[in-house]
Formats: structure tokens, sequence, C-alpha cells
């Protein structure tokens, strides 16, 4: 049998797998790199020159012969018995020649097998026995073995970019970098500080250890304001080339503020990726260790050649054969250099190990940003958000610079202005000027993000009102507006430049601050020695309404009108430091018991004073101190007896009585004393009757005694000879006196919702009457001596339609007619 080499060049295994197919194994989206430090890009380059080991092993494996083996010469001693017994199987059909002497062995025995046509067959057949049988295991698989590591190597790697837990936040991290990266507010922000001198960034690093406590002055101003700073040379943008961001850019900006900060939230709740991250770490690590043990143990068992011992003599007439491996030199070197490879990408794995728990990675600290770019608001990191930027720093630290723009309120602010600023121009603005309560032109801005700048351009401006507007910036330009004398800031946080306040020291009169959290009043409105007026809306804790918050007022030494409208369960001791100049008091409680008024016998100039929903009982006598009082409110309290109303012969200036909203039931008849009143209010009161007392206040002009349960007016009403306005609206009165159209002045004559059914002809002597309401009696005619009314027009008569029907045409079309 002629030996011929077996397993030849199958031609279904000539078009092998390229190692491009293994890709898939490795390979990550090309943004990924950002997160691929030196040393795992080391080892991928060593997990690929491994693959082609074990490709190349592998196609060597199909390719090429894996083994080839020979009959083996044995000696006669050794192998007479095996020879005897093959010589008499083949003696009847060929004779055996002669032994012939050798130096070593005087007598051979010549080997012969069994005589067939399969030769073909029969050593593709030893070939694959042994093989199987006498080839060691690791000589055999060692291609595949490194293809597998090399593999699960790669798998290792890269895992944490696939695992989907940690592959959506590497996703959403790297989405979120890269437009910060190329954001054009970034370009221009850079460009900004690219203009700096470096004088200036000397200057500004020496300053920074007092950045923090010159930020503010001692009246709560804003003294430096921070902006974006020094960056590397190299990253430098002409400014020729950065122009102003159009709107479009500015609302991407400001939605990748927003998307940043809600990013932040959800990554620093958990430290998936630094767990991730370890785990593959380790696992490759110990991976390396098992293989450099089993490997350098077993690499000595490749070898090239092999015995062979297969008891196959009754098909082949041979046991012993002798095989030659033909791949074990090359698997030998190949080994030895997959040792090599593998202890380097161990020894790197340790290195990463060593870094991953040397270093605090979950905490990321942007002070060297802080330090160089002067933005000191610029907020620390932790778990997942932190280790992502630690690995951005490998790959280029001007990522985390970039990226700590859009972590910065400073920054965001800046853009939030700049966007502003293109959103409201100075004609928008002007297109919403309207003039307010006080007669002046005032600009309310509502629910803006932020003040614009171009507010400052309209200087016709005499009252700015801001509303619901978060952290507000008043800037020195506020100079510009040399006509402003009313500020109204409702539910505002408020800074102000040094200059700004300045500025509203002297020009400033009336300040209006309506508030929810005590920290929105702005500490320097106590120093607006020029306010004349100041009015505060909100809710104070009864602690803190007692002398904290308002002990600053005594420095308004110009301040005329003082107006709370809080829940304060007395007077602060601060509004008695300013009764020397005080002229007018409000406080209106909302129902919260005020309690210890003595303190207004201080007010000895106040000439106005509304003491509204303060939960009284009674009329406070400190009031009868006030002889200087003009004006008494007291709306919406809890008065039931006015007996101490006698008291108020004494405020010989008292013209205005506001006792409304109560739960009075009767008038005294000390009222007649009042003989100064000039408007008396008791609408929404129990009133039954009305004594005619009440009538000789003759210089009585205002008359309110609507919504009461009154039936009867006396007669003596007529001596009101000055009377303008009278109202009994909504009561039970079932006829007027004719007394009562002998108030020649009358203008506004209110008797609707009574029980009346006659409106005397008399009624046409009130020459001056102006508005008149009958609705809601029962009236079936009107008098056509309405006409006499000259001044009484359609649109001041409030009246039933049938029932104006009812006037003789002529007046009707008098009315009508402006």
């Amino acid at each position: 049998m002629t030996p011929l080499r077996a397993g030849t060049h199958l031609d279904g295994c000539r078009n092998m797998i390229p190692v491009t197919e293994f890709r898939q194994f490795s390979e990550q989206q090309p943004a990924f790199r950002v997160l691929k430090p030196w040393w795992d890009v080391f080892t991928d380059y060593l997990s690929v020159a491994m693959l082609m080991i074990g490709v190349f092993g592998c196609t060597l494996q199909v390719m090429q012969d894996k083994i080839i083996c020979l009959p083996k010469r044995v000696q006669p001693s050794q192998n007479h018995s095996s020879v005897s017994n093959v010589s008499q199987a083949v003696a009847s059909t060929t004779p055996l020649p002669p032994p012939k002497p050798s130096p070593t062995n005087p007598v051979t025995v010549e080997m012969k097998g069994l005589k067939t046509d399969l030769d073909l067959q029969q050593y593709s057949f030893i070939n694959q026995m042994c093989y199987e049988r006498a080839l060691h295991w690791y000589a055999k698989y060692f291609p595949y073995l490194v293809l597998i590591h090399t593999l699960v190597f790669m798998l290792c790697s890269n895992f944490w970019f696939k695992f989907p837990g940690s592959s959506s936040k590497i996703e959403h991290f790297i989405s979120i970098l890269g437009k910060c990266f190329d954001s054009p507010w970034t370009t221009r922000a850079l460009s900004e500080v690219s203009g700096e001198d470096s004088e200036e960034k000397d200057n500004r690093k020496n300053n920074m250890s007092r950045s923090n406590t010159t930020q503010s002055g001692p009246e709560g101003s804003l003294v430096n304001s921070q902006s974006l700073k020094s960056i590397p040379e190299k990253f430098v943008v002409d400014k020729s080339t950065a122009g102003a961001l159009d709107k479009k850019e500015g609302e991407q900006a400001k939605a990748l503020f927003e998307k940043v900060k809600k990013f932040r939230l959800h990554v620093e709740e958990g430290d998936i990726l630094y767990a991730m991250y370890v785990r593959q770490t380790v696992l490759k690590v110990i991976k390396f260790l098992i293989i450099i043990a089993y490997n350098s143990a077993l690499v000595s068992k490749v070898q090239f050649t092999v015995d062979c011992n297969v008891d196959i003599q009754d098909m082949t007439g041979y046991k012993n054969f002798s095989c030659n491996h033909t791949m074990a030199h090359l698997f030998s070197k190949l080994s030895f250099c997959y040792l090599c490879f593998v202890s380097i990408y161990g020894l790197t794995c340790l290195y990463t190990l060593y870094w991953l728990f040397y270093r605090s990675l979950r905490e990321y600290s942007f002070e060297y940003v802080r330090q160089e770019t002067g933005i000191d608001d610029i907020p620390d990191v932790k778990n997942d958000f932190a280790f992502m930027l630690h690995m951005i720093d490998q790959y280029d630290p001007l990522y985390s610079k970039r990226f700590a723009v859009f972590l910065s309120e400073v920054s965001e602010n800046k853009l939030k202005q700049l966007n502003l600023n293109n959103e409201w121009t100075p004609d928008k603005l002007r297109q919403k000027l309207q003039t307010n309560a006080h007669n002046r032109l005032e600009l309310p801005l509502i629910m803006l993000s932020g003040l614009p700048d171009t507010v400052f351009e309209i200087t016709e401006l005499q009252s700015l009102k801001l509303e619901i507007i978060k952290n507000v910036m008043i800037p020195a330009t506020i100079a510009q507006l040399d006509n402003l004398q009313e500020l109204s800031l409702h539910q505002c946080s408020v800074k102000i430049h040094s200059a700004a306040l300045s500025f509203l020291k002297e020009n400033l009169k009336v300040l209006s601050v309506k508030f929810d959290d005590m920290r929105e009043l702005p500490p320097w409105m106590y120093g607006l020695r020029n306010l004349e007026e100041l009015y505060l809306v909100g809710s104070l804790s009864h602690d803190i309404s007692k002398n904290i918050t308002l002990e600053s007022l005594r420095d308004l030494k110009s301040l005329k009108i003082l107006s709370i409208k809080s829940n304060v369960s007395k007077i602060p001791q601060a509004v008695v430091d300013v009764s020397s100049h005080l002229q007018k008091m409000c406080i209106h409680n909302d129902g919260t018991k005020l309690v210890m008024l003595n303190n207004l016998k201080k007010m000895t100039n106040l000439t106005e004073l509304e003491l509204v929903h303060c939960d009284l009982e009674r009329i406070p006598h400190a009031v009868f101190s006030l002889l200087s009082l003009q004006e008494l409110d007291l709306k919406e309290n809890n008065l039931k007896s006015i007996e101490e109303i006698v008291s108020f012969q004494h405020l010989r200036k008292l013209t205005v009585l506001k006792l409304w909203h109560n739960s009075i039931t009767y008038i005294p008849e000390h009222i007649k004393k009042l003989t100064s009143l000039e408007r008396l209010f008791f609408s929404h009161n129990k009133i039954e009757v009305l004594p005619s007392h009440l009538f000789l206040c003759n210089k009585i002009r205002y008359l309110d005694l609507s919504y009461n349960d009154i039936r009867f007016i006396p007669p003596e009403i007529g001596v009101l000879q000055s009377l303008q306005y009278f109202s009994i609206t909504c009561n039970k009165v079932e006829s007027l006196p004719d007394e009562l159209y002998f108030c020649k002045k009358l203008k506004t004559l209110k008797i609707g919702k009574n029980s009346l059914s006659v409106l005397s002809p008399k009624i046409g002597n009130l020459l001056f009457l102006s508005y008149l309401d009958v609705k809601g009696n029962h009236f079936e005619i009107l008098p056509p001596e309405l006409g006499d009314c000259r001044a009484l027009k359609r649109a001041g008569l409030v009246v039933e339609d049938a029932l104006f029907e009812t006037l003789p045409s002529d007046v009707r079309e008098q009315m009508k007619t402006e």
C-alpha cells in the first residue's frame, strides 16, 4: 500500500469566513469612541491580533492536513508474533523473501500489510483514528480556544455598550454631548472669552478667592456678574465668525439646557454604568488568569511527532504508527505569541482595575473648569454622570469643559437673556404700554423667563410691573429710564446691580411687592430713601411678622403710604418707627385677628387708616387718639355694636367713615356728633332702622346704606343738601319720602331691589341726576318728569326694558341722545 496524503484541499472549505465577519462582536457606534479610554482602544487592537491568530489557526485546521501517519518499524523480538501472524495469514498468497542482515539488525523482517485496492481510504482512516486518539486535545483545539477566548474578550469589552440598561444612557449622553460640543451657543461663548486679554485673565485668577464675597454688596446688590472665561488657545474662535445667535439657534440651545438638566437628574440616580464597567473588567482579569494558567501548562503538549497505537491490524496489517502533526511547529509558535498578547492584555486590564478603584470615579469635580473659566456655579456631579465624564476626560478633556457650559445657571441665564432680547423688541414692548390706576404709563410683563434688556430703551416708561418672573436681574441700564417712578414685583425673585440700586434710591416713589415666599422680599427695598409708597402682599408667619422682616423700615425716611396685606397678629414695631412721617396705613389681614393696637397711638400724623378683615369686634380705642385722621375704613370685620362711635367727635378732621361689610344691627344716635363726616359707608350690614339723628350730619355728600334690612327712610333726609350719592339698594323700603327730592345736588340715586311701587314725579327736581337705578322694584310706570333730569341718559338709567318703554317717546329719545 503506497502512503498518500489524506484530506487534501477540500473544495467546500476554500472560501473561509473573513475576519471582518467578527466585527459584530465588538462593533459599536462611531460616536461611542469618546467613551473608550486608551486602554480600551489598546485592548481592542490586541483582541484583533488574537482574533487573527485564532482565525489563521482555524483556517489551517480546515485547509491543511491535520496529521500524517506511517506504520512504525519495530524489532523482530518486539514484533515477531505479529509478523508471524501476518505471514501465516498471507502465506497462501505471498511467500516471504529471506531476511537480509544489517549492521544494527542482522536480521530484519520486511513490513507488509494486507493487499487491498483501498490504499487512500486506509491511510485516511488511520490519520483520522490517530488524530482523534493519539493527539493531545490542546494541540487539536488550540485555534478554536484562541478564537473563543478572543470573542469573549471582545464581548466583555463592549458589553456595556450593548446592555439595554446602560446603552440607552450612553446613547443619550453621547447625543447631548455632541450637541453641546457643536452648539452655536458654545461657539459664541468661547468667542467672547477669547476676546479677553491676558491681563484681565490674570486679574480674574487673582480675584477668584474674593469673588464669592463681592457678588453682593451689603445691601444685597449684585456687584460682579459672572461670565464665560478662558479656554486653550488652540480652540479659540475668531470673533468675526461668531455673530449673534438667531432665534432658532437660541431656542435650540435653550432646549439643550433643559435636556442636560433632565438627563443629569436621571443619570445621577444610579451607578449601573460604573458597576457594569467594573464587572466586565473583573471578568476579563479572571479570564486572563485562567488562560495564562492552563496555556502555560499545556503549550508543551503541542509536539511535531506523535506515536499512535491503534488496534486495526486486521484491517491494515499494522498496529503501531508514527504520526507527524503537520502544524505542530506553527501552533507552538502561535501559542507563545498568543500568550504574550494575553499577558499584555491582562496587565492592561489590571491597570484598568487599579484606575477604577484607586480614583473616586463616582464623583466628578469641575474645580479646574471653574478656575479656568470663572464660572463658579458649575455643580459637581456624581454616580454614572460622573463616571462618564471621567471616561470622556481620558479621550479629550475639552469635551468636559464645553459640556460644563450647559451645567451653569449663569450661562443659561445669559442665553435666556439673549433669547428674550430677540423676542421682545422695543416696538413690541411699546405695544403693551398702558395707563395704570396711578395715571402712570405702565409696562406689564407677565410670566417671562427674565427681564428683557430692551425694556430699558423705552425711556418714556413711568411704571414697570413684573409678575411671576423668576431670577430677575435689574442692570445698571435702568438709569436710562429717567421717568421711572413706580415698580411692581409680583412673585418675582430679584437681584439688582449696585448702580441700578443707586438710581432707584433717588428716583423710585412707589414699590409694590407681592410674594409667596419670604425669600422673594427684596432686601434692597429698605434702602430706598426717597420711597413714598410701599405695598406688601404676602403671607408672613406670626414669628417673622413681629420685628424681623420689617425691622429696617425705619430707614424709609420719605415713606408716606404703607399697605400690608398679610396675616400679621400685631402691628410690627418697624411700622411705628416710621410713624412720624407715615400718612396712610392699610392692613388687610385675611381674617387673622389683629390684637395689641396700642401702637396706633404713636402714629399722630396718620390721615388714613384701613383695618380690613382683621376680625375686630369693637372699634379700637387707639383710633380715637389719631387727631389728624381724615378717613377710617373698618371693612370686613366682626363689628356688631358701634357705641364707641361717640369718641369720634374728637376727630375733628374725620370726613370718611367706612363701616361696611360687618354685622352692625343699629346706628347709635351719637353719630349726630360727627358733624364733619362727608362720606359714610354702612352697606352690607344688618341695619333695620335709620335714626333721624343720622341726618344731622349735614355735610354728608356720600351715603351708602345698601344691602341692609331697612324698611323706612326718615323724612329728615331732606336736610342733607350736600348729598350727591345715595344708595339703598337691596333693602326692604316700600316708599321714598318726598323730602329726598329736596337734595338738589344728588347725582347718583340707587333704589333698586326694594319693594317700591311708585316713583314720585318730584324726581324731576333732581336736575343734576346722572345715574338712577330702579331695577328690581314693583313699578308699573315711570314718571314723565324724568325728562326734566337733563343729565340722565339711557346708559345711566338702570331699569327693565319694558318699564323704560312706559316713558313718553320724546323722553326716551332725549335719553338716548348723547
